[in-house]
């Protein structure tokens, strides 16, 4: 790990912050992202603490904008030489009020936006430094709440709810997963997807109103391990629940959903 330069994305709070502070002592380099710069200032204190002999920067961006994402990604090519790690973290839950129905920059259903458009956009404006610096892994941070996507409203106008929406989402992400593990095998980018744990203790689960039953440091450990484990230096394409490979939902195995996902996915983000 001391070699390594990892990107962890939503670090401000939750299970990002424990990813940070988890990684920070193994040594390498942590980019920290978050929305909020005192938050984000804060929390890479903390990992520099935890970690004195690790480099810490941190990057600034609302991913609910996807030129923001956009930048980003422009701002760390252009500073970064490598890039060996991504964990996708960042998360829009529920809800506080999860019967309105809340949009990106760009007018799409904010958590399609959030977890699904924004982490594939980074990622694959992050290719070209992945694959430079591989042998390389992103991480995905999904979910085992999981729900087939309509696509003839793909956005939600009716009956929106925003833990649908949410698990509309993750499944989206999971699928978008497999689209890019099959892509990029054999360059040594591998991408992998997982649940991490079950109702950790977030403000995401807690602001829609769930009780949490695990820690954040729960969901740490099957992501760290997809993250660095040398028997997963190979395995691409896979969703794990925790830290047992498992079948996510059957839409994701539809490879003409999954055609149809990605088409519109590349039109939003622009890669079309």
């Amino acid at each position: 790990m001391t070699q390594r330069t990892t990107l962890i994305t939503g670090v401000t709070q939750g299970m990002g912050r424990a990813l940070a502070l988890d990684l920070a002592p193994l040594g390498g380099t942590l980019l920290l992202h978050g929305r909020n710069a005192e938050r984000l200032d804060a929390v890479a204190a903390e990992a520099r603490a935890a970690g004195p002999g690790t480099t810490v920067r941190t990057y600034l961006a609302d991913l609910s904008d996807l030129d923001q994402v956009h930048a980003m990604a422009a701002r760390i090519r252009a500073a970064e030489p490598h890039l060996d790690g991504l964990i996708h973290n960042a998360v829009a839950g529920g809800g506080a009020q999860p019967l309105v129905r809340e949009f990106s920059s760009q007018g799409h259903e904010l958590r399609f936006a959030v977890n699904h458009l924004a982490p594939y956009a980074l990622t694959r404006a992050l290719l070209p430094l992945l694959t430079a610096s591989a042998p390389a892994r992103v991480v995905n941070v999904a979910s085992i709440g999981q729900e087939a996507i309509d696509f003839d409203d793909v956005m939600l106008e009716r009956d929106y709810e925003g833990l649908r929406a949410y698990c509309k989402s993750k499944l989206a992400m999971i699928m978008a997963t497999f689209e890019l593990g099959a892509e990029l095998e054999g360059t040594g980018v591998t991408v992998n997807a997982l649940h991490p744990a079950h109702l950790m203790d977030t403000s995401g689960v807690r602001t829609y109103g769930l009780t949490p039953v695990t820690t954040t440091e729960e969901g740490v450990r099957p992501t760290v391990r997809l993250l660095l484990d040398p028997e997963l230096a190979t395995v691409t394409g896979r969703y794990f629940d925790r830290f047992t490979e498992a079948r996510a939902h059957e839409q994701a195995y539809d490879t003409g959903a999954r055609e149809r996902l990605m088409k519109l996915t590349h039109e939003l983000v622009g890669t079309a």
